[in-house]
């Protein structure tokens, strides 16, 4: 599987572009069907969709130690991921084989998961551990009725999560995740959570991520001071895509040996790891960011703010850095961003529209589409 460029090979792109006045593009123009944004029936796939590929859940080091867990929907399907004794991280869904009680909210570190509603009680490893007044139960199968398993994947950096069998699904989801390179390590800082809901179909709000030509235009007293009008290196891994946004300030490397390339604060990474989760690498941190559609006009963003430094001797100027980069991302691009989004959500019922036409400067958001396109079929 082709995987990404290396640094070197990246600023080297960009410089030619700076100097020919270009840009990357892709060799196809494509048309979505607006309705594929307002389909009631066209977001059952989609949740299916998702469903059934390795998808991000949390940083690795969101769970940390034994006992810790975090309780979330992903896809509608309420989850519990848990990181065992044994050192594995687990994943369950979040229901009593009782009565279907959710065991926890949210995030935590626990012995056993126990049901408030009767009691039941079940290991970390998602054994049924016990029953109160358990003569009640007559032939009941404790040891097959342990919390239902969900595939958890932790490589790079992150737990992904396949709510498929495992059995079906195990070899495509490594195969999905073999090219990614190394994401996140396990002793970054998490200095932020966060979630937040914004009025807009999921797709919409994931294509803003994807695609330098409104730089100029949307953020002209943000980030178009900073960086380019429109010009961005694309690449592909498998059904994932990688967009670099430069900073002028690359221009400084110029001749610059290969020892001494340093790019965090002369460009931004911006990872969409299909189909719904971006992890932007800005100066001083990384943002993951994982869309949850809750309807097929609203979404949910779970987003974990990480330090680049992982040296303890620099942690307190590794936070402040990376406070200061976020505050600026956060209060100037992301609003922005979101009142565009926002707005094209507002016209999707005006009929103006039957198709949106994606061209040959956003090749992400068409290899987005077509690996949407192509799975949906195959479903």
């Amino acid at each position: 599987m082709q995987t990404f460029m290396t640094d070197k090979d990246v600023v080297a792109r960009v410089l030619g572009h700076i100097a020919d006045g270009t840009t990357d593009r892709g060799d196809d123009v494509w048309q979505e069907p607006v309705e594929n944004y307002r389909s009631e029936a066209r977001f059952k796939q989609e949740l299916a969709l998702i469903r059934s590929v390795p998808m991000p859940f949390c940083p690795s080091t969101a769970l940390p130690k034994a006992g810790d867990y975090i309780a979330r929907n992903a896809a509608h399907t309420p989850l519990i991921v848990v990181r065992g004794k044994d050192g594995t991280v687990r994943a369950f869904k979040n229901a009593c084989r009782h009565r279907g009680t959710q065991l926890v909210e949210g995030k935590g570190c626990a012995g056993a998961f126990v049901c408030p509603y009767h009691g039941w009680s079940y290991g970390l490893d998602g054994a049924l551990l016990g029953i109160p007044h358990e003569d009640g139960f007559p032939d009941f199968d404790k040891l097959a009725n342990g919390l239902s398993k969900v595939t958890a994947i932790e490589t790079n950096g992150i737990i992904f999560i396949v709510q498929q069998d495992p059995n079906e699904t195990q070899s495509e989801a490594q195969a999905m995740l073999s090219g990614l390179p190394e994401i996140l390590k396990d002793d970054q800082i998490i200095f932020s959570e966060s979630e937040m809901i914004v009025e807009a179909n999921w797709k919409l709000h994931l294509e803003s991520f994807l695609e330098g030509y409104h730089i100029k235009p949307a953020h002209k007293k943000t980030f178009y001071p900073f960086g380019y009008d429109n010009l961005n290196i694309i690449e592909f891994c498998g059904p994932h895509a990688r967009v670099t946004f430069p900073f002028r300030r690359i221009e400084t490397l110029k001749g610059t040996a290969d020892k001494d390339l340093e790019v965090s604060d002369k460009l931004t990474y911006v990872t969409h790891m299909f189909p719904n989760v971006i992890l932007a690498e800005l100066t001083y941190h990384y943002t993951l960011g994982i869309l949850e559609p809750l309807n097929v006009s609203k979404t949910k963003i779970t987003t974990y703010n990480l330090t680049k430094s992982t040296d303890a001797a620099g942690k307190d100027k590794a936070l402040a850095d990376a406070k200061r980069d976020i505050a600026f991302v956060n209060e100037t691009g992301q609003t922005e961003d979101i009142a565009m989004v926002t707005g094209i959500q507002r016209s999707l019922h005006s009929k103006a529209n039957e198709t949106f036409t994606f061209g040959h400067f956003e090749p992400a958001i068409v290899h987005f589409h077509k690996e949407m396109a192509k799975r949906l079929r195959r479903s």
